[in-house]
């Protein structure tokens, strides 16, 4: 799963469950895991226990894999979390313009 696109089918839905800062703990779909700059990204989307979207929020943490692994880590850095938005915000808009494209 290291490409743009997260090679899950339609109705596939991959979940992690989070415990936040605060103790919280969150159920989140795996949106996608993507490339930006020289690291991995993971978008999650937090949802209810209807699998239904919480919010429009989508969190985003830094992705590896070590010893065949996943591990998430907070993004500390400013610059570093606008490189993964940004890069985020580019595949939203590509898979937009795909689904107008496959309109036609």
């Amino acid at each position: 799963m290291n490409e743009a696109t997260n090679g899950f089918t339609d109705d596939e839905v991959v979940t992690v469950t989070l415990t936040l800062d605060d103790g919280e703990v969150k159920e989140c779909a795996v949106l996608t895991i993507y490339e930006a700059g020289d690291r991995e990204y993971i978008a999650l989307l937090p949802i209810d226990e209807n699998g239904d979207p919480e919010s429009d929020d989508v969190y985003l943490y830094r992705y590896e894999e070590i010893n065949g692994e996943p591990t998430l880590d907070n993004i500390e850095d400013d610059d570093e979390y606008e490189i993964a938005v940004d890069a985020f915000d580019e595949l939203l808009d590509e898979q937009a313009f795909e689904e107008l494209a496959g309109d036609e």
